[in-house]
């Protein structure tokens, strides 16, 4: 152990294991078959910033860590972003700084039983802070959040129904902490066995009485996934592709037919030809069109992503405008500072406008649905609003076409689940090239993915669901609880030290000693 201290010593051997200890807990992402790796990954980077010398350290610690989970995260992205993505790496993992100085402060030296309960209940509200800010869609939004890394496990979706992925998140970052006080703190192993018990059994308790989507009825809805079209002009044969795709699914007593984000690369006021192909495709199909416009507006200034509906009369009227938009790839925060990031890699050159409001729409003999378009299936709050407002299924439209042999297709889609199991509703998501994928009320997969590039169309059937499940009607409550601790702890910190500072001030005077060394009476 002391020769382990000494190495860690040089500071930049420590910040290059802090980097990879930051990076591991991204392992549980790719392979489905790992997700159990996240309740083990974040004990290294627990036990390097509890061992500082200091708070400082420790958070220097926690920005290494935030640096390698935020770049291992988003790795994919350096064919196109380049330098860039490093900078963003080290912007957002700045966010992990307080983490880091909470690790050391709860959990460094010889922590007593009581701080070792109090980090079980701060540490993950700190990691939940930094989830929290890089939430926000200017900084990228919540893709990646280390409770979505659970998507395939049935207690954990169920879990995610009662308090979101952020009851998730908080949960796994539990475990490893108490995991961590377990390796390295002896005293201390009564409180973490009583973190861990506390974790199953709140895993037990949503299993039991969390309420179930309730399921009656099952609606057809068909998913068109054109595959990897390229060339100049490969905007009119991806639609010329997609509407022979579409043509094979007559006679299949469909409700509802879905093209992928990106699927028609024109306004349809400008191009009423493509309309009215649309509407006869409508008419055999017997159902409602759902395809995704990327094109400048005829009746406004700008480029937008827009979910049109598209009926055997031609367009509908329903329309839903993208509201958050994919930072450098469809606009660049702050063009008048970053801009420079277009000349070192793919970032968009022009800036796609944002919709206002989402939309409901009302599809045949009145099904419900909710459109997103791309990342926006990341964020918790819309596909919550969605179900709130009415819709009966959510549907994202996406593309991934850019990121094809990366992991981002496949992680892309799984997050559609855990939408689905926080909303009791069944989700569909669509892509152009891949991966689609369609999820029932309680996150479980029906039917196979559309692989990445494949060029295909399949017809799901979704039981619909009714009822709301508790994140709906209750929203973020464990973001407020996370905050909340947080709060509480700090005013408990603030308390002590200054009672701290009282006593230090209040500390009688020793009394004068006379020459022999004994007290010196009054009035002598």
């Amino acid at each position: 152990m002391k020769t382990l201290d000494h190495w860690l010593a040089s500071r930049w051997r420590r910040s290059a294991v802090a980097v990879l200890a930051g990076a591991l807990p991204v392992l549980a992402f790719p392979a489905p078959a790992l997700w159990w790796w996240a309740w083990f990954a974040l004990v290294p980077w627990i036990l390097l910033a509890r061992t500082a010398p200091g708070g400082r350290r420790a958070a220097y610690d926690g920005w290494c860590g935030g640096f390698g989970f935020v770049l291992a995260m988003h790795h994919w992205l350096l064919p196109n972003l380049h330098v860039f993505t490093f900078v963003i790496a080290a912007l957002l993992g700045a966010l992990w700084v307080p983490w880091g100085w909470l690790v050391h402060r709860t959990l460094g030296g010889a922590p007593s039983a009581g701080r070792v309960a109090a980090a079980l209940v701060v540490l993950p509200s700190g990691w939940l802070l930094a989830e929290l800010v890089r939430s926000w869609q200017g900084l990228g939004g919540p893709w990646g959040m280390l409770g979505a890394s659970q998507w395939q496990v049935a207690p954990a979706l169920r879990l995610a129904s009662v308090g979101g992925v952020w009851l998730l998140s908080f949960l796994v970052v539990t475990v490893n902490v108490a995991l961590a006080v377990l390796v390295a703190v002896r005293r201390a192993r009564v409180p973490a066995l009583a973190g861990l018990v506390a974790t199953a059994a709140a895993t037990s308790a949503a299993w039991v009485w969390s309420p179930r989507p309730d399921t009656d009825q099952r609606v057809a809805i068909a998913v068109v996934q054109p595959g990897v079209v390229a060339g100049a002009d490969s905007a009119d044969r991806r639609f010329d592709r997609e509407e022979r795709l579409t043509r094979q699914l007559t006679d299949r007593d469909l409700d509802l037919v879905v093209w992928g984000e990106s699927s028609v690369g024109f306004d349809l006021d400008d191009r009423p030809d493509l309309a009215r192909r649309l509407a006869a495709l409508s008419r055999e199909t017997g159902a409602d069109i759902l395809v995704n416009v990327d094109a400048r507006r005829s009746d406004k200034p700008g480029i937008y992503k827009s979910s049109v509906l598209v009926g055997p009369e031609g367009p509908t009227g329903d329309r839903y405008d993208k509201m958050r938009l994919v930072p450098f790839g469809e606009y660049v925060p702050f063009r008048s500072v970053l801009g420079w990031a277009t000349s070192v890699g793919k970032a968009a050159g022009e800036d796609r406008r944002r919709g206002t409001e989402q939309v409901v729409m009302d599809v045949g003999d009145g099904l419900r649905i909710g459109p997103m378009v791309c990342f926006e299936s990341a964020f918790p709050d819309m596909s919550r609003s969605l179900a709130a407002d009415g819709a009966e299924v959510l549907v994202a439209q996406s593309s991934t076409s850019t990121f094809q042999h990366t992991w981002a297709p496949e992680q892309h889609a799984s997050l559609a689940a855990l939408r689905a199991a926080e909303t009791g509703r069944p989700m569909v998501h669509a892509t152009l090239t891949g991966v689609s994928a369609v999820y029932d009320a309680n996150g479980r997969r029906i039917g196979s993915w559309l692989g990445t590039g494949a060029s295909t169309s399949r017809v799901y059937e979704i039981p619909l669901a009714h009822g709301t499940t508790p994140y709906v009607r209750y929203g973020d409550w464990t973001v407020y609880a996370a905050l909340l601790a947080l709060a509480a702890w700090g005013a408990a910190e603030g308390a002590g030290a200054a009672r701290l500072r009282r006593s230090g001030r209040a500390r009688p005077a020793p009394r004068a000693r006379t020459a022999h060394g004994s007290p010196a009476r009054p009035g002598r």
